[in-house]
């Protein structure tokens, strides 16, 4: 523990599971009071009496405007304040391509993940101007908003609006003191994965290492990501030391969107070497 929270008040919305379980432990092993907000209520209550009182447990479908506003104003009742906000809640949304996607399940899918995000900084903006401190926001993105074709059409769109929501907050936002930065992962290994194949809770992790053996080798690090690796980013943009830090969408990816992946270097090579060989 470096206490890089202490004092501060978070929300982590999907804060029950994967990247935001991972995040919510570290915030509060950094110091910070979490309202874990989710709609899985019983390992939310689970993991808050778990925290004790460095944690708080809110039902919240951040789909939901109300809900969103409501979170807020139960974390500031509990803590007294807010600093941060982590708009992490997703999942992987209308699994439809372009010739197929309909309105109600594209729809959904940016209610979920670009409208709950938008919501998460109005409402957290407003709680910071209030106060008149300044504040935290950081938003989970994806290698899916940096490049096509990591994902389904819906949730490219939506990861790819996120940026948007993150680039509008500095022109409105940064002039009152607050920072908006977005988390853009890779390969991560969290249940999302299993349940987007349709794999059973119980098999869950078995089907994640069994993806991680596989993958690993495929990433330029070598290895696919683990939830912390995203908490730890996640730690560093809700403190103080990202302080000069508002409008970065940071791939935590293991290098996989700084190359061309696949096997085109690959190819070129053997192209080449025909050619010269003829």
């Amino acid at each position: 523990m470096t206490a890089l929270l202490t004092g501060k008040v978070a929300i982590v919305t999907g804060g029950t599971s994967g990247i935001g379980l991972a995040s919510v432990r570290r915030f509060v092993e950094e110091g910070a009071k979490v309202a874990i907000a989710d709609i899985s209520d019983e390992p939310g209550a689970a993991l808050a009496a778990e925290l004790g009182d460095a944690a708080l447990y809110v039902h919240t479908d951040v789909t939901d405007e109300a809900a969103i506003e409501a979170l807020v104003a139960t974390t500031v009742d509990r803590f007294g304040r807010l600093d941060v906000i982590y708009n992490n809640a997703g999942a992987q949304g209308d699994p439809s391509s372009i010739l197929e996607v309909g309105s109600e399940g594209f729809d959904r899918t940016l209610a979920l993940l670009t409208r709950s995000v938008l919501l998460g900084h109005k409402y957290a903006a407003r709680q910071f101007q209030a106060q008149g401190t300044g504040g935290a926001i950081v938003s989970t993105a994806s290698a899916a908003a940096l490049q096509g074709g990591w994902s389904a059409a819906g949730y490219t769109i939506a990861k790819h609006a996120v940026v948007g929501i993150v680039r509008q907050a500095v022109a409105e936002l940064a002039p009152l003191g607050i920072r908006s930065n977005a988390i853009a992962p890779g390969i991560i290994m969290t249940p999302i994965m299993a349940r987007s194949f349709g794999v059973p809770l119980d098999r869950a992790q078995e089907f994640t290492d069994f993806l991680g053996e596989r993958l690993g080798p495929t990433q330029p690090i070598g290895r696919v990501g683990q939830p912390d690796d995203i908490a730890d980013v996640a730690v560093f943009l809700a403190s103080d030391l990202s302080r000069f830090m508002t409008g970065a969408v940071v791939p935590v990816d293991g290098g996989a969107t700084a190359v061309t992946q696949g096997t085109f270097a690959a190819d070129v090579a053997a192209a080449g070497a025909e050619f010269l060989g003829r």
